[in-house]
């Protein structure tokens, strides 16, 4: 079985090649390129991914207006039905926005863009996207974000720990995210949203490989579903 993936772009979006370059280097076959104003996701599809970037220059708030382009009705059924679906920073803020998975992103604490390498530590090693990881592993991936600061209330919070629904938490705090949460899952495992890159962590010449395993990890178990 060929995997058939997609990367959307809105406006503003920056990581969009990064996603597809990390997609094709795992699978061999490049992503398709849909537009968010399309209204309708290319058939087929095993695997959509939501890049990082400002899009519509993060105003209003992060990734609410890229929540509703007409591409994303499609995303949201898409999901609904299983298809595995990432977001990343600015992706799962749009992920928040559309209602895919709980919380908000709320500016840093401390108002400043965060922009380094940071430790995560695996906190569920039994999804669909961390399968290649171990629980409790240590992995090293860049962030850059000035919203990346996750919020929910103490009711969600308890219900996504209490459900492992947590899939990475910051080692050290980083953006003032409650509970250090750097990545989570909804209840169906099948949508995975997280604020650090790991496309920018996938081959040597990056630094380092370790989020080359997330999409190993996904993409592996896809094409031989």
């Amino acid at each position: 079985m060929s995997l058939r993936s997609a990367v959307v772009t809105f406006p503003g979006s920056n990581c969009d090649r990064d996603m597809a370059v990390a997609i094709e280097q795992v699978t061999g076959t490049a992503p398709l390129h849909v537009w968010h104003g399309d209204a309708e996701l290319p058939e087929g599809l095993d695997f959509i991914a939501l890049p990082g970037g400002f899009s519509y220059g993060d105003y209003l708030r992060s990734g609410a207006m890229a929540a509703r382009s007409p591409i994303m009705q499609a995303v949201v059924a898409a999901a609904n039905r299983g298809v595995a679906v990432l977001g990343v920073c600015n992706g799962f803020q749009v992920l928040t926005e559309a209602g895919l998975l709980p919380g908000a992103l709320m500016r840093n604490a401390g108002i400043r863009f965060v922009c380094r390498e940071v430790q995560l530590t695996v906190e569920n090693s039994q999804s669909l996207f961390t399968r290649c990881y171990a629980a409790g592993q240590q992995i090293r991936i860049p962030v850059a974000h000035h919203d990346g600061n996750f919020f929910a209330d103490d009711a969600t919070l308890d219900r996504i720990e209490g459900e492992g629904r947590v899939a990475f938490r910051y080692a050290e705090p980083v953006n003032g995210s409650a509970r250090n949460i750097a990545g989570i899952l909804n209840a169906s495992g099948n949508v995975l949203g997280m604020m650090p890159h790991p496309e920018r962590m996938i081959e040597a010449a990056q630094g380092g490989t370790d989020g080359r395993a997330l999409f190993e990890g996904v993409l592996g178990a896809l094409v031989s579903a």
